[in-house]
């Protein structure tokens, strides 16, 4: 049998996607069977988030399946003992120095434009990081009438120090830990140094929600700060998602701002950097002027980006290794703080534009959320047992093997949503009715199945139909009160992927009513909306970037490999008051000692280049 008929079947046994296989048949031909099973298998991996396929994967073990048509394949691509030589053979494939569809780097397999993006976003990182030159008498006077003195180290302050003397920094941290509070109060210290000159300040993050967001909560953080009105003109009133700021063009996957066009700005702060993949972050450092610089924010242990990559967790891989010697006496010199320093010198450009907060500020010893997110971290089991069982009163975990159980649980989803509801009937107004939507959420691990998004959001609307709380338009999935999430981005309408929208009929027939980045709100007919879902139940991954008053996580029955220590704990941070599990404590167990994995090559990049 050929490998293309191998192949073709192993999409209908849905072991490969379709564009897997097309892939393959694309980039080489029969004659070259072992390179077709490469290159149908890297497609594989590039679809599960992986940057790369590291070539010690080549075995029909690696790819785990009940199914006998994996060990068919590799017979079929006659097994090579030497992967390295017989894919190089093939003119599809070079080391680089061509311009082939795959690359083969360091015992690792690449479609070409992924090692593209690698390299750009390693190189930036290693070599673009340089320190900048600082007047450190006015620093340390800055930073000391910023951050009140502390017995101990106040990484706040060490992070703002690290963020002012590197064109590049990222500070990483958990809910609570004081991220944007910390970029306040780096940025004020930084218009108080520029001396009036002149400083172009932009925010972003990936998504829209995001993006409020951090409009919202730095905008909070700043009015407390004592600036005068020059200071305060020179900082930004509103944050963009990534796509507005690098100018997503309608219908392509061009982009307004890139090299030879680059963004008309001096500072960059992005957060929720965990959600940005690969391409994008290589799109966002092909836009910056070479004198930008630039201060990403986010949570290392969140889950990684859905598209491939998970670029902030390779670049956090280095923060426990600690300063240089000669970056942890500057900090210390500016701080006040006894920052300690690390060994040997591998990535010192990287380790030196790093911080972890470590402290939580929103959840002490006495929220059951805050001790429940740090066992699920650590990945243990006792603590996490324990945590269930302390009787903290904003975590609750109920099982959910019955049918009653299950119902149950949409009982309490009808109760969680029912002052949206209200608000809803009563027509207020939309601001009022967003807002409400945001106070409870069910959150899902999966997208399809009765545990699933499209599971949960058919069987509350069956719900909510029986009670008479929604009508439907004749012919129409619309109704008053219907909430969306956008699923495609439009940059023509503004809308973005993950932006979440409320369906109200305000006499003049139903529009959904969008937030804003800035605050404001705004309307679209329902027709002219991009792909889009309902959105009383959303998945784990599209939540990032969101907080809400209290959050429901939904796990399924059986254990699945979605289902992983990282995902668990990205739902439980999104609860800021209280949380609902609805779980299994065997699947509970497993899905916390299970971890994300996105294989790529950046932390052995990082080690070459520095």
């Amino acid at each position: 049998m050929s490998m293309t008929t191998l192949l073709r079947e192993a999409a209908q046994q849905k072991l490969l996607r379709p564009l897997d296989v097309q892939f393959a048949l694309t980039v080489t031909t029969e004659d070259e069977p072992a390179v077709m099973l490469a290159a149908a298998l890297l497609s594989h991996e590039a679809g599960e988030g992986h940057v790369c396929l590291p070539l010690a994967r080549l075995t029909p073990e690696a790819f785990a399946h009940p199914s006998t048509l994996l060990a068919q394949l590799f017979e079929c691509a006659g097994q090579p003992d030497d992967w390295q030589a017989t894919l190089l053979a093939s003119p599809a494939v070079s080391e680089g120095d061509a311009p082939t569809p795959l690359i083969l780097s360091d015992g690792r397999l690449y479609l070409n434009r992924m090692w593209c993006n690698e390299r750009q976003v390693a190189a930036f990182f290693a070599q673009e990081n340089t320190p900048l030159a600082v007047d450190e008498v006015r620093l340390t006077q800055a930073l000391t009438s910023l951050f009140p003195a502390t017995d101990d180290v106040n990484w706040q302050k060490v992070a703002a120090a690290v963020a002012l003397t590197r064109r590049i920094s990222v500070i990483s941290g958990g809910p609570g830990t004081g991220k944007t509070t910390t970029v306040a109060k780096l940025l004020a210290a930084l218009v108080q140094m520029v001396d009036g000159d002149k400083c172009r300040i932009r925010l972003a993050a990936p998504t829209g929600k995001a993006a409020a967001r951090l409009t919202e909560s730095l905008g909070n953080a700043l009015r407390q700060l004592s600036l005068n009105e020059q200071q305060k003109a020179m900082l930004p009133d509103e944050a963009s998602t990534l796509h507005r700021l690098l100018g997503a063009q309608p219908g392509s996957q061009r982009m307004r701002h890139h090299a030879g066009n680059p963004l008309h700005l001096d500072v960059l702060v992005v957060d929720e950097a965990s959600m940005i993949d690969l391409p994008m972050m290589s799109r966002l450092i092909e836009a910056l002027p070479p004198h930008a610089r630039v201060i990403f924010l986010g949570d290392r242990d969140q889950l990684a980006s859905v598209e491939a990559g998970a670029v902030l967790g390779d670049i956090c891989a280095w923060v426990n290794a600690g300063y240089t010697a000669e970056r942890a006496a500057q900090l210390t010199r500016l701080t006040g703080c006894a920052v300690p320093a690390g060994d040997g010198s591998a990535a010192s450009a990287l380790r030196d534009s790093l911080c972890l907060l470590q402290k939580s500020y929103r959840f002490g010893s006495d929220s059951g959320i805050g001790q429940l997110a740090a066992a699920v971290n650590r990945g243990d089991k006792s603590a996490t047992r324990d945590v269930f069982g302390q009787g903290f009163s904003d975590i609750e975990r109920k099982p959910l093997q019955s049918t009653e159980e299950y119902q149950q649980m949409l009982d309490d989803a009808l109760a969680g949503y029912a002052r949206y509801l209200s608000l809803v009937h009563s027509n207020a107004a939309p601001a009022e009715v967003i807002a409400a939507f945001g106070e409870y959420q069910l959150l899902c691990a999966l997208r399809e199945g009765p545990f699933g998004v499209s599971g949960l959001n058919e069987r509350l609307e069956q719900a909510l139909l029986r009670q008479r709380q929604i009508t439907r338009l004749p012919h129409s999935r619309w109704y008053h009160g219907r909430p969306v999430m956008i699923a495609r981005n439009d940059s023509s309408l503004g809308l973005f992927n993950g932006d979440i929208g409320i369906a109200l009929e305000q006499g003049q027939g139903i529009r959904v009513w969008f937030p804003l980045p800035d605050g404001t709100i705004k309307s679209v007919q329902p027709g002219r909306l991009p792909e889009h879902d309902t959105a009383w139940a959303m998945t784990v991954h599209k939540s990032q970037g969101s907080e809400f008053d209290h959050a429901a996580l939904i796990l399924p029955q059986q254990i699945v490999p979605v289902v992983t220590r990282e995902l668990v704990y990205t739902a439980i941070t999104r609860a800021r008051k209280r949380l609902s599990l609805y779980a299994d404590e065997r699947v509970l167990m497993q899905a916390i000692t299970s971890r994300t994995e996105r294989r790529s090559g950046l932390e052995a990049l990082f080690r070459r280049m520095m």
